[in-house]
């Protein structure tokens, strides 16, 4: 086989392989959940001002909640990048305090 025809056959079965279509849906939607959760980081954000002005500190709940989202953030951002291959939440544990 001519160099060419070997990378067209290495397309083909690239463009075929099931595993990297399923990635792809993943990735997307792994897009959609992470605009969920900079949302959600935005609500955090304005929540935590809010309590800082009126307690004088920011609420324990949301500090721990929103360093597993910022985790997640950053594992969904790997896997879809190609930095990981480990799919994050829900086919892994909630990134919280203690695992990364």
């Amino acid at each position: 086989m001519s160099e060419n025809q070997d990378a067209m056959h290495t397309l083909k079965e690239n463009v075929s392989s099931t595993s990297i279509w399923m990635r792809i849906v993943y990735m997307v939607l792994f897009y959609i959940a992470g605009h969920i959760a900079i949302a959600l980081i935005l609500l955090i954000a304005v929540a935590q001002a809010l309590l800082t002005l009126v307690t004088g500190s920011a609420n324990q709940n949301l500090l721990e909640f929103s360093t597993g989202l910022n985790r997640y953030l950053h594992q969904m951002a790997s896997f879809m990048t190609f930095n990981s291959e480990e799919k994050p939440f829900p086919f892994t544990d909630w990134p919280g305090q203690d695992n990364h």
